[in-house]
């Protein structure tokens, strides 16, 4: 009786979290949750050794333009701290609108509407609108946020090879004319920098009737005019039914955004949980991706400055014979094909001051594992020639 109460007193779940094997491997290696004691710029300290950062999605730089921080300074003083509410009750404010109205007139879309985090507004753009008895086409790369959005839905998924369009066509022609049907992708993937052939994708949306939602959370700021992203970037806006993305990248603040017509914008504000019950985003957050999105349109030598140091990066690592997975963005991976390899790379390049992420299975695809890198306009052609530095002492380190 005794040793039978014992059992039941034991809990499951708790010891999961005290034996996790992967956990304790993760925690013995240290890759990842490193806590940085400063930054400025693209250098960051690290255990108090100054790193390039090699890593960020701050594309533009914009985090550190002078007029950034002071319109979120200015938003602070001016709004206080946080609405402390969800934007349906008390949460909403005169800047969330103006936020909105500016994103969609960037965009070319009648409306959008902010959350707190690009992950919760890259989910709603799914969950929102497929419903059991829908069925959603994705593209087997795309984020983790679209994954939840498409089980949140409880609509049926098909899975189509990554960007392939034939793929996608043969598995929509065989679902009933009269049936819903949704097709999701990203503009750009964050850890391969392909950019999805967004007009083949829409061409086949059109044919079959499928709503269009597309995660362009690495593609606006950085493609298309002035930073519109990847549908300006290949012309077919017009055929884009919703537009997500976030502001954490190359707006320099921290949120999400959902761009289409009005209809469907109000159709996500009433029928998203998410939306729904998430607190609004703050003020400073909103007066940040403000004075970005002005800066953007105002200050092309970002934009012009990020590609050059893409151009110099990608002929660097290509000159020493390391495989960028055929990335087209400043998203470049190092694909090593191996955790073992991969922990070695992103070792030496810790030991030479060069900050970068690993990536390996199951988060990519198997033989996939890579170190993932992130140009931005910040870097300087100082940071670039002691990247090179770093990169050819982590290739002899293989």
């Amino acid at each position: 009786m005794a040793l039978t109460l014992l059992n039941w007193k034991k809990k499951a779940i708790l010891e999961r979290c005290h034996d996790d094997y992967a956990t304790k491997m993760l925690l013995k290696y240290k890759p990842f949750y490193h806590t940085m004691e400063a930054q400025q710029g693209a250098h960051v300290r690290l255990h108090g050794e100054e790193m390039i950062m090699l890593a960020s999605n701050d594309y533009l730089g914009l985090s550190f333009h002078p007029k950034v921080i002071e319109a979120g300074r200015a938003a602070m003083l001016q709004w206080g701290s946080s609405t402390t509410g969800a934007r349906i009750s008390n949460g909403s404010r005169a800047y969330h609108v103006e936020l909105e109205e500016k994103l969609a007139a960037f965009l070319n879309r009648e409306a959008s509407f902010v959350s707190a985090a690009g992950y919760i507004s890259c989910l709603s753009s799914v969950a929102a609108f497929a419903q059991k008895g829908d069925v959603v086409f994705a593209d087997k790369n795309i984020h983790s946020c679209i994954w939840d959005g498409i089980r949140l839905s409880m609509a049926t998924v098909e899975r189509f090879s990554h960007n392939n369009p034939e793929d996608l066509r043969s598995l929509i022609k065989t679902v009933p004319h009269g049936t819903p049907k949704l097709i999701v992708v990203e503009g750009v993937y964050s850890m391969e920098g392909h950019i999805v052939p967004l007009g083949e994708i829409a061409a086949i949306a059109d044919e079959f009737g499928a709503f269009l939602v597309v995660d362009d959370a690495h593609g606006f700021g950085v493609l298309g005019r002035q930073g519109r992203g990847t549908a300006d970037h290949l012309h077919v806006n017009d055929q884009v039914d919703v537009l997500c993305g976030s502001l954490s990248k190359s707006l320099g603040s921290t949120g999400g955004f959902v761009a289409a017509s009005r209809k469907v914008i109000d159709f996500l504000r009433f029928n998203s949980k998410q939306t729904i019950f998430s607190a609004a985003i703050s003020p400073s957050q909103a007066g940040c991706a403000l004075a970005a999105l002005d800066v953007i349109q105002q200050e092309p030598q970002h934009l012009e400055r990020l590609w050059r140091n893409v151009r110099h990066y990608r002929a660097m690592l290509k000159g020493l014979g390391l495989d960028t997975w055929d990335s087209e963005t400043p998203a470049l991976p190092i694909v090593l094909g191996s955790k073992e390899l991969v922990y070695r790379f992103w070792q030496a390049l810790l030991e030479k001051g060069v900050f970068t992420v690993m990536s390996i299975a199951p988060a990519v695809p198997p033989g996939k594992d890579l170190v993932r890198t992130a140009i931005s306009a910040l870097h300087s052609d100082d940071d670039l020639d002691r990247i090179a530095d770093a990169m050819a002492y982590a290739v002899k380190k293989l």
